[in-house]
């Protein structure tokens, strides 16, 4: 949305359980790093959750730095890197498809303030007026190709 100075950010990190359908998220309005993560993976560890967690991340350059890997085996959280350009491997983009699709879905919203408020009430309603749509989109079913034949070109 632009602004008075430019464009305006909202930038939400989050962490799906993958069974409770639980979301532990960050938000900020400048810019996610380095920083933004190790106060995911704090959040995460004050969630108090069962062990292991194996928290799945992308390949951004901020998600594998020294700062991150560190503070997140103090913390005893195994990051899982998934390989590059496989977001069908990462159940949060799922997630972020239907949130997207159900709070934003190319309507235009009248302030940045309401755009915010859009996306956190849909995130905050995810495990109750959501709660259905959330059982059948984030199960754990993933395509594989193993048993598929491969044809050569």
């Amino acid at each position: 949305m632009p602004g008075p100075s430019g464009r305006k950010r909202y930038n939400v990190l989050a962490a799906l359980n993958a069974v409770t359908h639980e979301v532990i998220r960050v938000a900020n309005h400048s810019y996610i790093n380095a920083e933004s993560v190790c106060d995911l993976l704090r959040q995460i560890a004050a969630a108090g959750l069962p062990r292991p967690i194996t928290l799945v991340l992308d390949n951004a350059r901020y998600q594998r730095c020294e700062l991150v890997q560190a503070l997140a085996r103090s913390l005893r959280i195994e990051l899982l890197f998934l390989p590059s350009y496989s977001p069908n491997l990462n159940l949060i983009e799922r997630l972020w498809k239907f949130v997207k699709k159900e709070c934003l879905a190319c309507r235009p919203l009248p302030d940045y303030e309401t755009f915010t408020r859009t996306i956190d009430d849909c995130l905050n309603g995810l495990r109750t007026k959501y709660q259905e749509q959330m059982a059948t989109l984030l199960t754990l079913n993933f395509q594989t190709y193993e048993d598929e034949p491969v044809l050569a070109a």
